[in-house]
């Protein structure tokens, strides 16, 4: 692979993401902390802080995932469904440089987003007077967000090589939902006893990727301590990001041995 021709594409996906979606994003979440910050203490007794603290970080994983998941989904579908696909691969693009050329553009985006996000959340805190977490613990929030966005993001292009968009969309959400819900999935099988649920239960977890692993959002809002240890970190890092080379290294094989 060519790293100058990934490269090319990258910033080809990131300038029309920033140009077409980031903004109004952005736009939209500075909105969502204004009215919170309104509307909490008239409704939040004695915890507006908190519940603003949770607001912002939450409006945060739910904005960029969306981004993620519907640009994701039309990364390559859209180039399918207009045809441009055939002028890609007659250049000297392999496969794997267009699907990695976008990931790479997409992911620097989101990381882009949740960078804007996260400065306008500090800047809100500090007008309002709220009192906010430090800021390596939010560092550290925000870099396991960008890791998440981009496991997701490689779900939404695996999916979108494989169907439609509209369908690679629901599908990427039910994955999105089951990653989230793998650890409960577990503990509830403690509970249960039931080999049948059992074994659903462990195929799920296997199956699914565990994204409970790098959502830190709520442990982040209690500082440092409440963070899990450095090797823990560590470990979950590696997690998210090798099984998004996983993920990506699937749709390459099934991207080359389409006929368009």
């Amino acid at each position: 692979m060519n790293p100058r021709r990934m490269l090319v594409i990258a910033k080809n996906v990131f300038a029309e993401a920033l140009r077409d979606r980031v903004l109004y994003s952005i736009l939209f979440f500075g909105l969502l902390l204004v009215g919170s910050w309104q509307i909490l203490p008239e409704v939040a007794a004695a915890t507006e802080d908190k519940m603003f603290l949770d607001v912002g970080l939450g409006a945060m994983t739910v904005l960029s995932t969306l981004v993620a998941v519907f640009v994701g989904t039309g990364l390559i579908s859209k180039e399918i469904e207009k045809r441009t696909v055939y002028i890609l691969v007659a250049k000297p693009i392999s496969y794997g440089e267009l699907i990695l050329g976008k990931h790479l553009g997409l992911s620097a985006t989101l990381a882009v987003l949740v960078a804007a996000m996260m400065v306008l959340y500090l800047g809100i805190c500090a007008l309002s007077k709220t009192a906010y977490p430090p800021l390596a613990a939010l560092a550290i929030a925000g870099g396991f967000l960008v890791i998440k966005l981009s496991l997701i993001t490689a779900v939404a292009i695996l999916f979108g090589v494989l169907t439609r968009p509209l369908l690679a969309t629901l599908l990427t959400f039910g994955v999105y939902l089951m990653g989230n819900l793998s650890q409960d999935m577990v503990r509830l099988n403690q509970l249960v006893n039931n080999p049948s649920f059992s074994r659903m239960t462990d195929g799920i977890y296997l199956i699914f990727p565990d994204l409970s692993r790098l959502d830190l959002k709520n442990m982040a809002v209690y500082g440092m301590a409440a963070l899990p240890d450095r090797l823990t970190l560590l470990l979950n890092a590696g997690y998210g990001l090798v099984y998004t080379i996983g993920l990506l290294a699937i749709a390459i094989a099934i991207f080359s041995r389409r006929e368009f």
